[in-house]
This record gives C-alpha cells, sequence and structure tokens, in this order.
C-alpha cells in the first residue's frame, strides 16, 4: 500500500492472509535536499540517507529495502500480488475503488485543479509502480468516494448553479477511506450491521473531519469543495463568513494564492492559541495561557455543533466514533466534546475513557448514545479493497 505526497510517501507490505503488516516506512524529503527513507520491519527502523529526485527513485530504494537480505520482507518482487494506492480526489467520477487503467489515469489528472497539492503526487506514485512493476494490478482507493452517497441539498452549495455545471463546485468530503474504515470497526464491535445505525464518525486530528454515516451510506460530511470547510483544525480556519476572505484581501493587499496559504497554513488553533497547530503543546498550556484554552474549546464547540446537527438530520444518533491523533489519544478532549452532550443521551465513562490509540467503548452501560475510540487503518482499508478488485482477476 503506497501513500504519495508531493515530497514524501509512506508504505506498507501487508499479508493479506491475515492481515499481518510484514514491512512499513516513510520516505521523506523527495526531491529536495536531506532525503531520508525510514523501514521499518519486526520493531526495528533502518535508516538510509541518498539523494532522491524523484517518486521513481525513492519507490526503487523501497522496493530495494524490501528485497534486502538483512532486513527485507520478501525474496522476490513477484511475491508482491497487487498495489494499492491512496488518491485525495475522485471527483464526481468515482463512488468505489477501481483498478488502474488508462481512463482511470486521465480522470485523476482531470481531478488535478480540485487537489492541485494531491492528486499529482498520488498518481506520480502510481506511473513510477507501473515502471518498475509493470505485469502487477494497481488500484486506486479515492479518499472522496465514501461520500458519494451524499444527496443533492447536502453537496451543492447555494451559488449559482452554472459554477457546479461548469466548475463541479459542490461538497466532495474528505477522510472517506477513514470514515468508511471506523464506521464498519464500529459496527461489527458492537456485533451488529453498519446498515443498520445511524453513526457520527469524527476524524479529529492535524486535520479534522466529521461525517453523519445513516445505515451505511455517508448522507453529509464537513469538509466540503477543499478540505478547508469544518471545525477548525490545526493550521485551516474550518467555517467562517466568506465575506472575510475578500477583507483581509484588500486590507492587508493579498493575492489569491496568499489568502488561500493564510487560511490553509496559518489560521486554526495554531492561530487562535499562538503556541502550535499541534494539540499536544496546547493541552499542556491550560492553566497558564488564556488562548490556549480559546482554541481547545472553539474546536469542542465546533465538533458538537456538527453532532447536533448531523443528529437532526439522521432522526437521531447511535453511536459516536473518535478516531485519528487527536480522535484517539486526547482523553481530555474527548470528554470536552461529549460532557455537554449528556441531554442528547450520551454518558461518558471516565475510567473507559481513559484510553490512548485503543479501541474502546466509552461510554456507560446506560448511555443512550454508545461512545467510541477507534484507532483508524486507512492502509488496511486501502489493502483490502485492492484485494476485493484483484484476487480474481
Amino acid at each position: 500500500v503506497i501513500n504519495c505526497g508531493s515530497s514524501s510517501l509512506k508504505y506498507q507490505l501487508i499479508d493479506m492472509a491475515n492481515e499481518d503488516v510484514m514491512a512499513s516506512g516513510l520516505v521523506e524529503r523527495i526531491g529536495i535536499e536531506g532525503s531520508k527513507l525510514t523501514h521499518k520491519k519486526d520493531g526495528e527502523k533502518f535508516v538510509t540517507e541518498t539523494e532522491m529526485k524523484d517518486h521513481r527513485v525513492a519507490l526503487k530504494l523501497v522496493l530495494d529495502e524490501l528485497l534486502n537480505k538483512e532486513h527485507g520482507a520478501i525474496s522476490d518482487l513477484k511475491e508482491i500480488n497487487a498495489v494499492g494506492h491512496r488518491v485525495v480526489h475522485g471527483g464526481e467520477k468515482f463512488n468505489d475503488s477501481v483498478v488502474v487503467d488508462d481512463k482511470v489515469l486521465q480522470e485523476i489528472k482531470e481531478c488535478f485543479a480540485l487537489a492541485p497539492l494531491h492528486n499529482p503526487a498520488n498518481l506520480m506514485g502510481i506511473e513510477a509502480i507501473q515502471g518498475l512493476m509493470p505485469d502487477v494490478p494497481n488500484v486506486v482507493v479515492f479518499d472522496t468516494a465514501f461520500h458519494q452517497t451524499m444527496p443533492e441539498e447536502n453537496y451543492l452549495y447555494a451559488l449559482p448553479y452554472e459554477y457546479y455545471e461548469k466548475y463541479k463546485v459542490r461538497r466532495y468530503g474528505f477522510h472517506g477511506t477513514s470514515h468508511n474504515f471506523v464506521s464498519k470497526r464500529a459496527a461489527d464491535m458492537l456485533g451488529k450491521k453498519r446498515e443498520d445505525l445511524r453513526i457520527i464518525t469524527c476524524h479529529l486530528g492535524n486535520g479534522s473531519s466529521m461525517a453523519a454515516v445513516d445505515h451505511g451510506k455517508v448522507i453529509d460530511t464537513s469538509m466540503g469543495l477543499t478540505p478547508l470547510e469544518g471545525v477548525c483544525m490545526g493550521t485551516r480556519c474550518g467555517d467562517m463568513d466568506p465575506a472575510i476572505v475578500t477583507f483581509i484581501m484588500e486590507k492587508e493587499g493579498l493575492s489569491p494564492k496568499e489568502m488561500d496559504n493564510v487560511m490553509n497554513k496559518k489560521s486554526g488553533v495554531l492561530a487562535l492559541s499562538g503556541i502550535s497547530s499541534d494539540f499536544r503543546d496546547i493541552e499542556a498550556e491550560v492553566g497558564k495561557n488564556k488562548r490556549a484554552e480559546i482554541a481547545l474549546n472553539q474546536f469542542a464547540n465546533r465538533v458538537r455543533k456538527y453532532i447536533g446537527a448531523y443528529a437532526t438530520q439522521m432522526g437521531g444518533v447511535d453511536v459516536i466514533v473518535f478516531t485519528a491523533g487527536v480522535g484517539e489519544n486526547s482523553v481530555e478532549m474527548r470528554e470536552q466534546i461529549l460532557s455537554k452532550l449528556e441531554f442528547m443521551g450520551v454518558k461518558v465513562d471516565k475510567e473507559k475513557n481513559n484510553v490512548r490509540g485503543k479501541e474502546a467503548i466509552i461510554s456507560t452501560d446506560d448511555s443512550k448514545i454508545i461512545a467510541m475510540a477507534i484507532p483508524t487503518n486507512e492502509e488496511l482499508m486501502i489493502a483490502r479493497d485492492t484485494k476485493r478488485l484483484t484476487e480474481n482477476k
């Protein structure tokens, strides 16, 4: 499984017979001075520092590491049956994962304008693997696909309809692979079918998004045309009055690109706290720094606002799931979010909630709504889809 960023890539080699991770790693600073590959096998790390001018060079080194006699995981590339790739944006064209062919590659390119930072890098990874392993099937899993069940009233913006027709300006949503994985896992843990439940999934991290999964289908999600909409995040502003954009551009003399950078890279809890985009750093300042408390309170309020909105859209809620860096690990933030939802029937069990990075039901036995913490595993979700689409080929 490969997840390519513009200058980085993460990888895992998974044995799908038992879903065990045989090896994994991270390549950083591709095309930049100081390129580095960190390969992990059986709990040990092996670091290679060498120039990597592009993704193809980086992936060739990854394959060499997997074949390494001392710390590799396979003896021949023929042992790899398929490669799964994360692609951020599938637009309206894809509502499921697909096996790569020329048409799919072209359609990923057509989504470049919708995800200029991610899709080109994702495509580079696919094309690099095609060059290095031409006989192996590739599967792409789209971050937007799980959200394609949203009805028009939830994905259209109240803008002139021609902008949707001409430019496909609409809500797409992101983190779909994660929302899909944890909503399914929540149902499995409860011994129920996802199709019988109303689930709100809270993917809370440096990038945060929420989804209303109504009887197995997403009916609404907080991110929009881009990952900027929704709750405030590490460095992203989230929801705000859109007139602020032109107001600040005029006052500060900013170009569209500069304003986009302000909203994506300089805002969020980083801007509110004045400390950091990392929630752990902000939580450490609580009691000493008023702005740290404002940042955390705003974040909790925004998450609660979406939970309330989604509960009304689904006519109630059975399960609330927390996942990703903050959702899985911040005991304090989960409690802060849920503590004001008792009127809805959520009761937090402080002892059960005292858990980090593990699957757990964190509500009391008599809570009307079940609250859960579930670590996400997007790589495993990609691997499962890749196996499903290629095992009979």
